[in-house]
């Protein structure tokens, strides 16, 4: 069942729209910046989460909204996403146009717009979940990945397992943070909708498993030949 809004208990206070040019106006002010508490938000994604999303709950009680006023989050976020392609490209030896090609497909496409496309409604703060969620993803893709990518790319049963094992905790955790992140909404109901895809995920683990499907070969191929 998708989640749906609880009788009785109508979104009122999601008022997101005078709140948005505050946030972009934020973006270039970097003063006005909490990054200590940013960093703070990634450490306890990846060990806690729970305690992000009670934080969010404060949030809510003293400031009336759900979503960040901070851009942070964002920025710092995808100055990471940057650094860590660039990484990618350098080690693997590919021209500069297609380094900044890539650097900015990885920044804005796969953070940034399925991001904004994933948050259909109450969208700022759907898309405050989606960086929440994304930020172990990253850890986990970006930075674990390329510090192990010579054993998972090898040839062999151990790199295709390890690959897929790395693909599916990733995926899976990312799809959980969603899960806390629309949970602490007390207007939304049926919200365990979106741990279903974890069950998904688990299921076509072993398939791809047998089939000596690599993810890290795939992705890296496809991005650097």
């Amino acid at each position: 069942m998708l989640p749906t809004v609880s009788r009785g208990r109508p979104p009122s206070t999601f008022r997101q729209s005078p709140l948005f040019p505050q946030y972009l106006r934020r973006i270039i002010k970097w003063q006005q910046m909490d990054i200590e508490y940013t960093f703070w938000q990634m450490l306890h994604l990846c060990t806690s989460p729970k305690v992000v999303y009670q934080h969010t709950k404060y949030h809510k009680q003293t400031k009336n909204q759900w979503a960040r006023d901070d851009p942070a989050f964002v920025v710092i976020c995808s100055f990471l996403l940057a650094v860590a392609a660039s990484a990618y490209c350098a080690a693997y030896d590919v021209s500069v146009a297609h380094a900044g090609f890539t650097v900015l497909s990885v920044v804005l496409v796969h953070f940034l717009l399925i991001g904004i496309f994933l948050a259909t409604c109450c969208w700022l703060y759907a898309f405050d979940v989606h960086c929440n969620s994304f930020f172990p993803l990253f850890v986990a893709l970006y930075v674990i990945q390329y510090f192990v990518s010579p054993l998972l790319v090898a040839q062999g049963f151990v790199p295709v397992l390890l690959s897929n094992l790395l693909f599916m905790v990733a995926f899976s955790y990312y799809q959980y943070l969603n899960f806390l992140g629309y949970d602490v909404l007390p207007f939304l109901d049926k919200t365990t909708f979106f741990l279903y895809p974890i069950g998904f995920i688990i299921i076509l683990f072993p398939f791809l498993v047998l089939a000596s499907f690599n993810p890290t070969r795939y992705v890296l191929s496809f991005y650097y030949g």
